[in-house]
């Protein structure tokens, strides 16, 4: 179950995507021109969208996904295409209706089912694999180690997502956007050292038959996110 926490965290990250920075996703998520600032963060997602997929079969046909946090839903539009059923969700309606509109031609719309809710509803029902990019990097360890946990019980496979690593520029960062407004800024990210996020992965006995697998860092620019895959022993 949701911790009051997550609840909490869920609703500002809900405000921030559908009020404060729409349009500024709608156009990081095209092919639009954007700042260098903004392109290495595309090129950061792009790296990071290829390692998560990378780490799923080619061949998908009769397998359940969630994309768990699915935004425009480019990682969505992917698995569709290796013949995955998939189940896109985000707390955002905005994000939803961007990647429902952008959905490639050359994909069934029957493949992909695009709703707005929680990624931790239990009435999503169970899956073969679970991916969320750039999702529980806005959530404190325990939080997300528990989000975690609840979708473990509804998955048969594995569990690929990424986290935000403490590094000394994410650290000074975190730092330095303490000290500014947040109205116009994303919800803060929460960085946790890997070591530590392996500990409270450990701990949680819901997690238990559970066992991390590959990780990747992926680093360009302003981007720096982190994958781990969880993989049921």
């Amino acid at each position: 179950m949701p911790t009051s926490s997550y609840k909490k965290r869920l609703g500002k990250v809900e405000t921030y995507f559908d009020d404060t920075a729409v349009e500024a996703w709608r156009k990081l998520t095209s092919d639009a021109p954007v700042s260098g600032v903004r392109a290495t963060v595309r090129a950061g997602r792009e790296e990071m969208r290829t390692t998560l997929l990378s780490w799923l079969p080619s061949d998908m046909r009769g397998k359940r996904v969630l994309d768990a946090g699915c935004g425009p839903g480019m990682l969505s539009y992917e698995l569709a295409r290796r013949g995955a059923q998939v189940t896109a969700i985000d707390v955002s309606s905005n994000l939803i209706d961007i990647a429902r509109q952008r959905l490639p031609e050359d994909i069934d719309s029957q493949r992909i089912d695009f709703q707005v809710g929680d990624m931790l509803d239990s009435s999503l029902g169970e899956f073969d694999y679970v991916v969320s990019m750039d999702v529980l990097i806005h959530y404190p360890c325990d939080d997300a180690v528990a989000a975690l946990a609840d979708i473990a019980q509804r998955t048969r496979g594995s569990i690929a997502f990424t986290f935000a690593p403490r590094t000394p520029f994410l650290a000074a960062m975190h730092w330095v956007g303490k000290l500014f407004p947040r109205s116009d800024r994303s919800p803060a990210i929460e960085p946790v050292a890997q070591r530590r996020l392996l500990e409270a992965l450990a701990g949680e006995e819901r997690l238990e038959g559970w066992k991390p697998g590959r990780s990747q860092l992926i680093s360009r620019g302003f981007y720096t996110s982190q994958a781990l895959e969880l993989q049921r022993q």
